[in-house]
């Protein structure tokens, strides 16, 4: 018979998956609709596009995203800090003359470790075939009012919440133009020493019909590069001989999302790409991995290239353009609830594990060891969790619960032929990423 204090915490975990399918469950496909097309009736979105109007351009487009997360705060009591964020830029080959990128961001405040983030984004800009034309008609209905809604749905839903570390939602300018939104947002977050471990960009969430032929509703990728943009001279040879390649933070962040399509998210299954983005392509979590950041891009996996970054047009019969009718509101309420499930999972569990070492060369068994996290801002931790896998695998295979210790050895598991991770725990089930071992896997102290 199970002791009283095995049944509470399954119990108590029941109701956190309880929880988690309920926000999957509550996104609604009929809200990004709306939020669709309201973004796309702003006419063009551009970066360069009108700011003074009130139904045209992108000064419209922004001040009503602000006005959305505002009344999501008053609903949830003022859980929201809201704020526009902006940069003066010019003398780029995008924007040659002066101008006001301006991003909208929210942030939900940590109850116990504020300083802990995740971060779920959408880009607010659109474009034609022309990069320099802001005056044409762009509606970005799939590229990308699409991620702007989602991160505008999965605010919604989880300001009903209140979680351990904070959630920021960002709607992100200057994409087209170049990452400027982004980079602007993510110097923020270092400058004011964010423990940013998680940038879920979204790009393209809408789309279900490729320019293949193909048709699909049941899949989508999630871009995840491999070694840290940051590594140094000596951490690089050092993973020379230890290994790492395909377990940088963002691998792994990759690969927690893919386990949580697979827990959480009905007919969804989730294509890990190891690549920073589509080959020689680029999205807004870019400049978060470049200050060092884990940060994956969550689209669609089959694009429609006559719908991207295209004039409003008919030729040979077939329509180019970014337009709603190429939206598919379910899907992109299934990849918004993906979304949603990990900020939420993410921010309920402890945070990621730090300084985690590994040990066992010449020896039949593996030691790992790793610091203790603070109390204080992880009271929900109940111990950690061992991962580890063949090195052909792609995703965690073996796991062990080792309690609140800060070192356990695997007994005659050869460190030669697995890679190995540690996750945080919490008492409700929650975990963290996994975190392999060294400067390679680190999220961040």
């Amino acid at each position: 018979m199970a002791c009283a204090s095995a049944v509470a915490s399954e119990n108590h975990s029941s109701t956190k998956d309880e929880q988690l399918f309920k926000i999957a469950a509550d996104i609604s496909p009929q809200r990004i609709e709306q939020d669709i097309t309201t973004l796309v009736s702003f006419g063009t979105r551009h970066t360069l596009s009108e700011t003074e109007s009130e139904t045209r351009g992108i000064g419209a487009a922004r001040r009503w995203i602000k006005s959305e997360f505002d009344k999501i705060s008053v609903e949830c009591g003022g859980c929201l800090e809201v704020f526009f964020q902006s940069e003066v830029i010019s003398g780029e080959r995008r924007i040659p003359d002066a101008t006001e990128v301006v991003s909208v961001i929210a942030i939900q405040r940590g109850v116990s470790d504020p300083n802990k983030y995740v971060l779920m984004s959408g880009d607010i800009d659109s474009r034609v075939t022309d990069v320099m034309n802001y005056t044409s008609d762009s509606p970005g209905a799939n590229d990308n009012a699409s991620g702007v809604a989602g991160t505008l749905e999965a605010a919604r839903i989880l300001s009903q919440y209140k979680f351990n570390g904070s959630i920021v939602y960002a709607a992100l300018a200057g994409e087209e133009q170049g990452l400027f939104g982004g980079r602007i947002l993510a110097e923020y977050a270092q400058a004011n020493n964010w423990q940013l471990k998680a940038v879920l960009n979204n790009d393209m969430i809408g789309n279900i019909e490729g320019v293949n032929g193909v048709i699909n509703n049941t899949t989508a990728r999630i871009f995840a590069e491999g070694t840290r943009h940051t590594e140094s001279p000596q951490e690089a040879r050092l993973r020379r001989f230890t290994g790492g390649e395909v377990d940088s933070p963002s691998r792994n962040l990759a690969r927690y999302i893919d386990k949580i399509a697979d827990t959480y998210i009905e007919n969804l299954d989730t294509m890990v790409v190891y690549r920073l983005d589509r080959f020689r392509r680029g999205g807004h979590h870019r400049p978060f991995n470049d200050l060092g950041y884990p940060g994956v891009r969550i689209m669609e996996t089959n694009e429609n290239y006559n719908r991207q970054h295209q004039d409003l047009r008919t030729e040979n019969g077939i329509a180019y353009g970014d337009t709603i009718d190429g939206v598919d509101f379910d899907y992109a309420a299934k990849l918004t609830a993906l979304n949603a499930v990990s900020l939420a999972s993410m921010s309920w569990a402890p945070k990621p594990p730090i300084q985690v070492a590994i040990e066992g060369a010449v020896q039949p068994s593996t030691t790992l060891r790793w610091a203790p996290l603070n109390a204080t801002e992880n009271p929900q931790l109940a111990g950690y969790k061992i991962y580890w896998r063949y090195t052909d695998a792609p995703q965690w295979q073996f796991s062990r619960f080792v309690g609140n210790v800060n070192k356990f050895t695997l007994e005659n598991v050869v460190i030669d032929n697995y890679f190995f991770g540690v996750a945080s725990v919490s008492h409700d089930g929650t975990e963290s990423p996994v975190v392999y071992p060294g400067a390679a896997g680190a999220f961040g102290e």
